[in-house]
């Protein structure tokens, strides 16, 4: 990472925190859209809203790409924003927002595997020993029962796999915008990878679910659409913009810090919805966000 102002450091700073309110309320509203709109249904619109805001930005840049920057933006669209829409929407079907936040926080240790086996990093050993902290805490969100004490334990949900998924998308997404997008601007990476998912979410939406009859007819519905496109436009179109544009200014492993500060606001949001997290899950939370931030130290 180059030597950076003060400055620079203070925006650096404050986008991530930024970042953190922003995607940490995405759990909620993900939760609210729930309540009408089926997974796919939720996974689908919060592209669609995202690719739509952006076309005025994305239309007019596309024509100006080569054929190997258009392949790499299908990619990021792929792994950065289409599929982890449906797989955190699905997790939250049987997680709760509170801690699908907190799983999200394994992103960063994702972000350094991935950037060893494909992008020529190094694990060290403390990445492997904050590897071991987190995942012990992910076995411990996973297993406790709900509604007992700590040392009652259930099946592992594996719903948590979709989380789990879902951040290795985003460790792909971390490591290809910052090695193979040197010339694009980040707001080009933004809205063009959308572009290259909206046609696919489109024709999932209108084609292969009851979103549109849902709309009209369910009581409900236009008020669960509202937090859809709030979760669209900001919690997927403008945030992604100023993530990216951290990516470009900061290594992948401090963008993706953000995720250190994402499950306060989950879990802020949670306890006001009335989730009821046990002493176990907070074991839990601890492990994983200190194995993050052990896994990352220099």
């Amino acid at each position: 990472m180059k030597t950076t102002t003060n400055d620079e450091s203070l925006k650096n700073w404050g986008m991530l925190i930024l970042l953190a309110l922003v995607w940490g309320s995405s759990f909620i509203l993900i939760k609210r859209g729930l309540e009408i709109f089926s997974p796919g249904e939720v996974g689908a619109y919060r592209i669609v809203a995202a690719a739509t805001f952006l076309l005025p930005l994305s239309l007019p840049r596309i024509k100006n790409l080569n054929k190997h920057q258009i392949t790499y933006l299908i990619i990021v669209g792929l792994v950065g924003s289409f599929i982890p829409a449906f797989l955190f929407a699905k997790a939250q079907t049987q997680l709760s927002s509170s801690l699908t936040g907190v799983l999200n926080a394994l992103t960063p240790l994702f972000v350094v595997i991935i950037g060893a086996i494909f992008f020529g990093s190094r694990i060290t050993r403390r990445n492997g020993i904050g590897l071991a902290i987190a995942f012990i805490g992910v076995f411990i969100l996973v297993t406790v029962k709900e509604g007992e004490g700590f040392n009652a334990f259930s099946g592992i949900n594996a719903y948590a796999l979709f989380v789990i998924l879902a951040c290795i998308c985003y460790g792909f997404n971390l490591n290809i915008i910052k090695f193979k997008f040197e010339l694009l601007k980040p707001i080009e990476i933004t809205a063009i990878s959308l572009l290259m998912v909206l046609p696919m979410a489109l024709v999932f939406l209108f084609t292969s679910t009851d979103f549109s009859y849902k709309v009209v007819n369910v009581p409900g519905a236009l008020k669960a659409l509202g937090y859809l496109t709030l979760l669209g436009v900001l919690g997927t179109a403008l945030a992604l913009i100023i993530f990216n544009v951290m990516v470009k200014r900061v290594t992948p492993v401090f963008a993706s810090s953000v995720t250190y500060l994402i499950p306060i606001v989950a879990i802020m949001w949670g306890v006001l919805d009335g989730e009821v997290l046990l002493v176990g899950h907070y074991v839990g939370i601890v492990a994983v966000i200190l194995g993050v931030w052990y896994g990352n130290r220099k």
